[in-house]
């Protein structure tokens, strides 16, 4: 015979239970968990892409642990109606449900762009791994952007020292920034990939693949060159006030990458 539970039972939450050791802890939470969201798209005007998300608050030396079910109860009360632009009060939201006074939380996410080929015009689409960064701290929320960005670089000193080629390598270039207005993630991608040897894309036919073979040949750049260049292009733009910008190139003709990385700090 099934016995119906008592609603006037009080359970115990052992979460909000002392604790005795006084050691706060900076971050604790939930890591890797999937959820569909809304992204603003330059072209298209959105686009639906699912995320990983990483969500952690301080924990206060006294209490023993937090309610790791209201981090889920964040994402599942918005469905899919998470954004980019309300990334910072899911930030705040999520302070408050668990009484925190400081959190953090990661939005990683595939993002797509259509791209036509420079000759043949064909059209296919590139994906970028882009990344939300969230901190809130003292009641004041700050919102970072990091982007990864497949190029082309091709060798300088290769092309000098060859009678003919040059080696080449894929590289990541990486802009992780801080911005005071509103940026387009189609913006960042276009600066690095200006700066690079050549650009890639999804899908080439074979008078493409000689353009952008040529493009690279007549664009030599070094992983400093390419930091450097790209770089001086964000200086340029007020939106970005802070920046980590890395480049890795994956060589051709070793079994290791060079690596190159420029920090910095418009409001310093």
């Amino acid at each position: 015979m099934n016995q119906s539970i008592n609603s006037t039972v009080t359970i115990p939450d052992i979460q909000g239970s002392q604790d005795t050791r006084k050691l706060a802890i900076n971050k604790v939470g939930i890591k890797d968990i999937r959820h569909p969201v809304i992204v603003k798209d330059r072209s298209d005007g959105v686009q639906n892409t699912i995320a990983t998300f990483d969500m952690y608050v301080f924990l206060p030396h006294q209490f023993k642990g937090t309610h790791m079910s209201r981090f889920v109860k964040i994402l599942n009360d918005r469905e899919k109606e998470i954004t980019v632009t309300s990334f910072d009060d899911m930030l705040t939201e999520m302070a408050e449900l668990l009484e925190a006074k400081a959190g953090n939380i990661e939005m990683r996410f595939p993002y797509f762009v259509n791209k036509k080929a420079p000759v043949s015009g064909v059209q296919s689409l590139l994906d970028y791994d882009v990344t939300l960064i969230g901190e809130l701290s003292e009641g004041k929320t700050s919102t970072r952007i990091k982007i990864q960005i497949p190029v082309t670089s091709l060798c300088p000193c290769s092309k000098s020292i060859s009678d003919y080629g040059a080696h080449n390598q894929r590289s990541h270039v990486t802009v992780n920034a801080r911005t005071n207005g509103f940026i387009w993630i189609e913006e960042i991608i276009d600066i690095v990939e200006k700066q690079a040897s050549c650009e890639l894309y999804g899908l080439l036919k074979r008078p493409d693949e000689k353009y952008v073979t040529e493009r690279a040949y007549d664009n030599p750049k070094f992983v400093e060159d390419m930091v450097r260049d790209i770089a001086g292009e964000l200086n340029k733009d007020e939106r970005i006030r802070q920046y980590i910008l890395e480049s890795e190139n994956f060589e051709s003709i070793h079994n290791h990458s060079a690596y190159a990385m420029i920090e910095f700090n418009k409001d310093n």
